[in-house]
């Protein structure tokens, strides 16, 4: 969408948000300016699932914690339904984690809910017209993390068959839970697995062993079919 489009016509919104109280206060934010146009509230991922593909918004302000499939699973397969829609994540959490597993489930900008509303509003417009809008402490930390010195080589990482096996698990999007369920053992056991990949790659979080091990051979996406626990 061009600068021009943007001003010439509303932008069409969808909202994922659990809470209440917050996702009526987005509703009346966007109903009170005529460049933006809420389409769909929705209270969960599935529901999100079913009402957002037949809307069609151009953006959508997405959660994070939410019951149920949780706002980076739901941004993954809304991307694989509807690629041209721009997902805004709208969270609480700062952690690096959070930031790269959004961004690689296709998330176009990650804003913090103590966001103004003015600003809110200027991301929307910005991420429709194809920028990519970030809250100024998570540009920082996306900075940080590319500034960081190389690790050792990846040769010197060797990870036995099972930890490979729950890497892949967990470079398609999946939870600790859903990966236990896979393999047929315990949560405690993925997480101690877990545990040695980071240390044997020398890395903090799940997006940064996935891109680290796999980013060079694979591009590993979810995929629609996953299987919740």
């Amino acid at each position: 969408m061009s600068e021009n489009q943007t001003q010439d016509m509303s932008v069409k919104v969808a909202i994922v948000e659990d809470d209440a109280g917050t996702r009526q206060g987005w509703v009346n934010l966007l109903r009170g300016n005529t460049k933006v146009e809420c389409v769909a509230a929705c209270e969960s991922a599935e529901l999100a699932l079913k009402r957002i593909p037949v809307c069609r918004p151009q953006v959508v302000l997405m959660d994070i914690n939410l019951p149920g499939m949780n706002g980076l699973r739901c941004t993954a397969l809304l991307k694989q339904l509807l690629p041209k829609t721009q997902i805004l994540m709208l969270t609480a959490y700062s952690e690096d984690d959070f930031i790269f597993e959004a961004l690689q489930a296709g998330a176009s900008g990650y804003l913090l809910k103590s966001i103004s509303s003015a600003e809110l509003v200027r991301s929307i417009l910005e991420v429709a017209d194809g920028g990519a809008p970030m809250s100024g402490k998570i540009a920082r930390r996306v900075i940080q993390v590319f500034r960081k010195p190389d690790s050792p080589k990846l040769e010197e990482s060797k990870l036995t068959p099972r930890e490979t096996e729950i890497l892949q698990l967990l470079a398609k999007g999946y939870a600790n839970k859903e990966i236990a369920a896979q393999l047929e053992c315990s949560t405690a056991t993925v997480g101690k697995h877990l545990e040695r990949v980071y240390e044997k790659l020398h890395v903090h979080c799940r997006t940064e062993a996935a891109t680290k091990y796999f980013g060079r051979e694979a591009n590993f996406e979810p995929t629609i079919g996953l299987k919740k626990a």
